[in-house]
């Protein structure tokens, strides 16, 4: 059963925004896209997976996808966490071309691909920090002490791997190609057959988890080291983004360009919620939008289906969801 759908991850939509509003001058501004290029291809990856999860028992897997859970200063994001009453398995999926080596020696994953090598995060690590955090989630929530899993899938079809070093025997079991997925889960279920959490736990740890799940707006930020100050504002021009729109006539409209747009605030709106946080207030709308009049942005911002809670200029709007 799908709990959490698949929709576009947060940190693609983040990083999307951050394109948007960073100076092409910006010296992470490259990372950044780079950093957006990879995460596109991985979630196309992530959609080839679902090939493999509608074969599972509608009745006995609980599937929540692109969690992300606050840890600290930092994110857990999951790919695809699979929970059933005997276990949970986190999966974390890797859209890589070339040859790909896990290498457990040094503890590094190498690319090869077009003449080229390059290195990236070591995926087992990450697959411990994930067992380690459902570990302690279940823990701390007084859940049974179901055994956590977790498996890096390589999605891309042409793509080979091998894992090397003196701890293979330890990785091998953890890596597979996405054909093998579901040969996977059956050794595991095989392995764990001890049904410990019961239907009402499960349905208790997937509202958690989804009450758990917040847009990793800081984490991303942080990451680069980027500030308020960094993020061009205003409405930008639907046709060139490069333009910023005034208000005219009770639409936007770009100088540059000369043509009018009804809503072009819908995706200013979308990227302040995306980079500077979930709620905004009649005079951050105004600053952000470069609007004079606090009841032409009034007007905007109840005509955009926004939840809001306060009153008068102490009201704020948040939105009912980023998809």
């Amino acid at each position: 059963m799908i709990i959490k759908g698949r929709t576009k991850p947060f940190v693609m939509l983040i990083l999307e925004a951050l394109v948007r509003r960073l100076p092409l001058s910006h010296q992470k501004y490259q990372l950044i896209l780079e950093e957006l290029g990879r995460r596109q291809a991985g979630y196309q990856g992530e959609k080839s997976l679902d090939y493999y999860y509608r074969e599972l028992p509608n009745e006995k897997y609980m599937i929540l996808h692109d969690l992300n859970l606050p840890d600290g200063d930092y994110n857990c994001q999951i790919d695809t966490l699979l929970l059933t009453s005997e276990f949970a398995l986190a999966i974390d999926v890797k859209h890589f071309a070339g040859k790909l080596i896990f290498d457990t020696e040094n503890e590094q994953f190498i690319q090869f691909h077009n003449g080229k090598e390059k290195g990236y995060p070591y995926p087992i690590a990450q697959g411990e920090r994930h067992q380690k955090y459902i570990k302690k989630l279940l823990a701390k929530h007084h859940f049974p002490p179901v055994p956590v899993e977790y498996l890096v899938v390589i999605s891309n079809g042409y793509a080979s791997y091998v894992v090397t070093g003196n701890k293979a025997y330890k990785v091998k079991p953890r890596v597979c190609k996405a054909d093998v997925l579901l040969n996977k889960i059956e050794l595991l279920e095989k392995q764990y057959s001890n049904p410990l959490l019961t239907a009402k736990d499960l349905r208790k740890l997937c509202r958690l988890l989804l009450k758990m799940n917040t847009m990793p707006t800081n984490y991303i930020l942080k990451k680069y080291g980027i500030q308020g100050s960094d993020l061009l504002t205003g409405v930008l021009c639907p046709t060139n983004q490069n333009h910023t729109l005034i208000r005219k006539n009770q639409n936007w409209y770009c100088p540059s360009c000369d043509t009018f747009s009804k809503d072009a605030h819908m995706d200013a709106l979308k990227d302040y919620f995306l980079l500077f946080g979930s709620t905004i207030t009649n005079q951050q709308f105004r600053e952000f939008a470069h609007l004079k009049s606090r009841y032409v942005a009034k007007r905007i911002l109840l005509s955009c289906d926004l939840q809001s809670f306060g009153n008068n200029r102490f009201r704020k709007y948040t939105p009912k969801d980023f998809t």
